[in-house]
C-alpha cells in the first residue's frame, strides 16, 4: 500500500515538473557530447600533432647544423616574427607576395565574412582604426543581417514551402504531415545537392590542393558559419581570375546561407519537431492564465452591465407616461 501511494506521488511529480526534467536531461546530454567530441578529437589528432612537432624540431635542428653562423635564438626570433606576421595574412614566400589582403575584392570577401559571423580568420585588421572601425561596422551590421536574411527567409518560405505543401494537401487530398515531411527530406537533398556536393566538385577543381573531400569540408564549414579558416579558397599564388572569383565565392556564401535557413525553417515547423521542442519549454501556469481571463470576462460583463443599465435609463426617462417617481414616494403614497 505504502509503496504504490509512493509510486503514485512520483509519478505526478515527475509529471508536474514534466519540463523541467526534460530540461535537465538536455543539459546533461549537451555536457556529454562536448566531453564526447573532446574525448574524439584529442584521440585523433594528439598524434598527428606530435608528429608534426617531431617533424619540425628535426627540421629545425638540421638547419641549425648546416647554418653553424646562425644562433638558435636569433632563428626563434625570425621564426616568431614570421609566424606573428602569417596570423595577420602576411606571409613571406614569394609565392605568395603577389596576393593582397585588402584589395577591394578580398576586403569585399572579408565584409561578408564579418556580417555573416563565418569569420576565417585568415585576414584581421592590421591598424588600430581598422580594429575600431571593425567593431561599430559589426555591431551595426550584424543585427542588419539578421534581419535581411530574415525577411529574405520570409518571402522564400512562403513559394518554397508553405504553397507546396497546401497545393499537395488540398489538391490532392494527402495528410498535410506527411507532405511536409517528404518535402523536407527532398529540399534538404536538394540544398546538399546543390550547395555541397557540386561546390565542392568545383571547388575540388579549382583548388589544386584541395581534394572533394576538402572541398565539402570547406563547404560546410562556411555555410554553418563555423569559419574555421584552415581552409580559404582564392589564396593559391597562381590563382587566375582571383577578383571574379573571390565575388563568386562571396554570393555562394550568402546563397548558401540563405539556403540553409529556409531548411532549417523548414524542418522547424514540422509538427513533430514542434512537439519534441515543447518538451524543454516552460509551461505556462494554467491558472494565472484563468485568472487573467476571468479577470477580462468580469470587466467586460461589467461593462456590458453597465451599458445596458444606462441604456435601460435612458428608455425609461425618454418613454412618456412612464412615472418618474422613486419606489419610496409609492410606498408613501400607497400609506397615505
Amino acid at each position: 500500500m505504502l509503496q504504490s501511494l509512493a509510486g503514485s506521488s512520483c509519478v505526478r511529480l515527475v509529471e508536474q515538473h514534466r519540463s523541467a526534467w526534460c530540461f535537465a536531461l538536455l543539459v546533461l546530454g549537451y555536457l556529454l557530447y562536448l566531453v564526447f567530441g573532446a574525448v574524439v578529437f584529442s584521440s585523433v589528432e594528439l598524434p598527428y600533432e606530435d608528429l608534426l612537432r617531431q617533424e619540425l624540431g628535426k627540421l629545425k635542428q638540421r638547419f641549425l647544423e648546416e647554418h653553424a653562423c646562425l644562433s638558435e635564438q636569433q632563428l626563434e626570433q625570425f621564426l616568431m616574427r614570421v609566424l606573428e606576421a602569417s596570423n595577420y595574412g602576411v606571409s613571406v614566400l614569394s609565392n605568395a607576395s603577389g596576393n593582397w589582403n585588402w584589395d577591394f575584392t578580398s576586403s569585399l570577401f572579408f565584409a561578408s565574412t564579418v556580417l555573416s559571423t563565418t569569420g576565417y580568420g585568415h585576414t584581421v585588421p592590421l591598424s588600430d582604426g581598422g580594429k575600431a572601425f571593425c567593431i561599430i561596422y559589426s555591431v551595426i551590421g550584424i543585427p542588419f543581417t539578421l534581419l535581411f536574411l530574415t525577411a529574405v527567409v520570409q518571402r522564400i518560405i512562403v513559394y518554397v514551402t508553405r504553397r507546396p505543401v497546401l497545393y499537395f494537401h488540398i489538391r490532392w487530398g494527402f495528410s498535410k504531415q506527411v507532405v511536409a515531411i517528404i518535402h523536407a527530406m527532398v529540399l534538404g537533398f536538394i540544398t546538399v545537392s546543390f550547395f555541397f556536393l557540386i561546390p565542392a566538385a568545383i571547388f575540388s577543381v579549382l583548388e589544386d590542393d584541395w581534394n572533394f573531400l576538402e572541398s565539402f569540408y570547406f563547404c560546410f564549414i562556411s555555410l554553418s558559419t563555423i569559419g574555421l579558416g584552415d581552409y580559404v579558397p582564392g589564396e593559391g599564388y597562381n590563382q587566375k581570375f582571383r577578383e571574379l572569383y573571390k565575388i563568386g565565392i562571396t554570393c555562394y556564401l550568402l546563397m548558401g546561407l540563405i539556403a540553409m535557413l529556409v531548411v532549417l525553417e523548414t524542418f522547424c515547423e514540422l509538427h513533430e519537431l514542434k512537439k519534441f521542442r515543447k518538451l524543454f519549454y516552460v509551461k505556462k501556469d494554467k491558472e494565472e492564465d484563468q485568472v487573467h481571463i476571468m479577470e477580462h470576462d468580469q470587466l467586460s460583463f461589467s461593462s456590458i452591465s453597465d451599458q445596458a443599465a444606462s441604456m435601460k435609463d435612458d428608455q425609461k426617462s425618454n418613454e412618456p407616461f412612464v412615472n418618474s417617481q422613486s419606489p419610496t414616494s409609492n410606498d408613501s403614497s400607497l400609506n397615505n
